[in-house]
Order: C-alpha cells, then structure tokens, then sequence
C-alpha cells in the first residue's frame, strides 16, 4: 500500500470514528437538556447557558478530528 492511500484510508476511518463520540455526546447532551427544561421551566435560561457550553466542547472534538484529518490528506 503506498502511502497516498494509507493517508486516505487513515483520514477516512479517523474521521468516521471521531465523529462517534461528539455525535453521541451532543445526542445525550440534547436530551438531557430537554428533559431538565420541562422539570424546571424557571431555570431555562442557565439550563441553555451550559447546553451551548458543553455543545461547544463536545463539537470541538470533531472540528480537532476534521483538522487532522485535513492534515493526513494534503501533507502525506
């Protein structure tokens, strides 16, 4: 295998199984959120505050895979 292809081939699986992780996270993330709205209505606004917070963290998981996975293909 020359090493254009295993780049291509370590970018792709990389990025596939980075993407793994912020998905679930946000999916898990966005439920809770949910759920803790409808049990107190009166604490939206902080409930939302650290919803974007930790959407922001968990999103720039995938952004930091997207990176290297950028790098794998343009540098190799």
């Amino acid at each position: 295998m020359d090493p254009q292809t295993a780049a291509n081939l370590a970018a792709g699986i990389g990025m596939g199984l980075a993407t793994l992780g912020p998905g679930i996270g946000i999916g898990l993330l966005t439920g809770r959120t949910s759920e803790a709205i409808a049990r107190q209505p009166e604490a939206s606004g902080d409930i939302r505050t650290s919803f974007i917070i930790g959407l922001a963290l968990a999103e720039a998981l995938a952004l930091y895979a997207f990176v290297i996975a950028i790098i794998l293909l343009f540098v190799v």
